[in-house]
């Protein structure tokens, strides 16, 4: 048994059963997506003329595909900040101390992540927005995507910083008590930025989930891209392709992202070990002295003096 699983390593019997099933695995999945292929052409949806405006009407591109990615991308900015700045906010009120604060953060968290987030759009339009009581007609839709975005993604990044937290060392806010920090400068300057590192591979993901959920605007009438391949397919009788390069459209900009937070994490990976001495003797790190300022902020001396 090997020791760094917590299974048993397959022997070869096993690894040939494994190759086996994968391998009846690809041939099932190229059969369905050549039977796929071949009812769509049946159906006439993959002939030349229907993929011509794509390439020779730029009406294609500009009055219906980026106006669409240009939707997308305002929803999901926009979902991504106020999420973002939810989740901490939740996430370190999960956290507190203060036990009604704890529960009440506890409580909203846990609804909105069980709340599926096309309902709230739904809610959130019909209910609040559609009236035209806080935002007009052209913006309510833009509000509804939003405001589910919001609070779906935020409580998920809320959980994410709580297990952030309580994945760091416990010696780390020790250190920090015992230099005189409070709980509240330990989280705010040790444990909060830690935790924020250690989950950006995850926040990344829930922000490619912002992204692709923003689709589900189209059950409230906003103008994505989703919304705007329909029209296009409409307006062309193209439906078929226009949705599958809305498709194409989404794996470039979801998979650019997280090639993006790929690089972002390697960055900060370099720059932590650089921090600790990249790799060499940890001997200047050991000589690093903590005190205390006299704004409470935990200042060091490399140098050792």
């Amino acid at each position: 048994m090997s020791a760094s699983v917590l299974f048993d390593a397959p022997g070869p019997r096993a690894r040939r059963r494994h190759a086996v099933l994968a391998a009846l695995g690809v041939v099932a999945a190229v059969g369905v997506l050549v039977l796929v292929v071949m009812k769509m052409k049946e159906a006439n949806q993959l002939g030349a003329d229907l993929w011509k405006p794509f390439v020779t009407d730029r009406a294609v591109w500009r009055d219906y595909l980026l106006p669409g990615l240009l939707g997308t991308f305002k929803a999901a900015a926009i979902s991504i900040v106020l999420a973002g700045v939810f989740g901490v906010l939740f996430g370190v009120g999960r956290l507190s101390s203060i036990t009604p604060l704890r529960w009440f953060c506890g409580v909203v968290v846990e609804f909105f992540r069980a709340v599926p987030v096309l309902l709230m759009m739904i809610f959130a339009y019909f209910g609040l927005y559609a009236r035209g009581t806080f935002f007009s007609a052209e913006t309510a839709p833009l509000a509804a995507v939003v405001t589910g975005l919001t609070l779906y993604n935020g409580s998920v990044i809320a959980e994410l910083v709580r297990s952030g937290v309580f994945s760091l060392p416990k010696g780390q806010s020790e250190a920090g008590l015992s230099v005189g920090l409070s709980e509240s400068q330990v989280m705010r300057s040790i444990q909060l930025p830690q935790a924020l590192t250690a989950m950006l591979p995850a926040l990344i993901g829930q922000f490619v989930v912002v992204l692709k959920d923003s689709a589900l605007g189209y059950q409230v009438t906003y103008l994505e891209l989703l919304n705007w391949s329909k029209t296009l397919g409409s307006a062309f009788a193209n439906t078929v392709p226009a949705y599958l390069v809305a498709a194409v459209l989404f794996i470039v900009v979801n998979y650019a992202l997280t090639v993006l937070a790929s690089r972002v994490q390697r960055r900060l990976s370099r720059r932590g070990r650089a921090v600790v001495g990249g790799g060499g003797p940890v001997t200047g790190t050991a000589a690093e002295k903590s005190t205390l300022g006299g704004d409470g902020v935990v200042t060091t001396d490399a140098s050792g003096t």
